[in-house]
């Protein structure tokens, strides 16, 4: 059973950065990708950025593209959200979970975060105007 401990969430200002890790446990070799949700109060949550594991291809939402980026680092079992650039509307709890699909279009679609079975804690991340 994979395990996901989610940290470097804090209280940031607009235009500040933040890089925040995903540690996982467990055996990955199953899954095909493996990437960051975010979700705010009263919001679905939605795909944020996404990395498949075999290829390295990377993606991410329109909503952060130019200003948030996604890294695996294999032999540390860890997976990194680098985010640049960071506004209000990106208060949200990130969590990060790996998918059975190799597919990154499919990762980021709309409700995909339903058909994922494995989740972390989150970590909160709070932008001030």
């Amino acid at each position: 059973q994979v395990q996901l401990v989610e940290s470097g969430g804090d209280l940031v200002q607009s235009g500040d950065s933040l890089r925040l890790t995903c540690r996982f446990s467990g055996v990955m070799a199953d899954y095909g990708s493996i990437g960051w949700f975010r979700q705010a109060p009263g919001e679905e949550r939605e795909g944020v950025t996404c990395i498949e594991i075999e290829s390295g291809a990377t993606d991410d939402a329109d909503s952060v593209k130019g200003r948030f980026s996604i890294s695996l680092d294999t032999p540390l079992n860890a997976v990194f959200q680098q985010m640049n650039s960071l506004k209000p509307e990106d208060t949200a709890t990130h969590y990060c979970a790996p998918a059975f699909d190799s597919s990154c279009h499919l990762y980021l679609s709309p409700d995909s975060y339903k058909y994922l079975q494995i989740w972390g804690q989150g970590t909160q991340v709070t932008v001030s105007a």
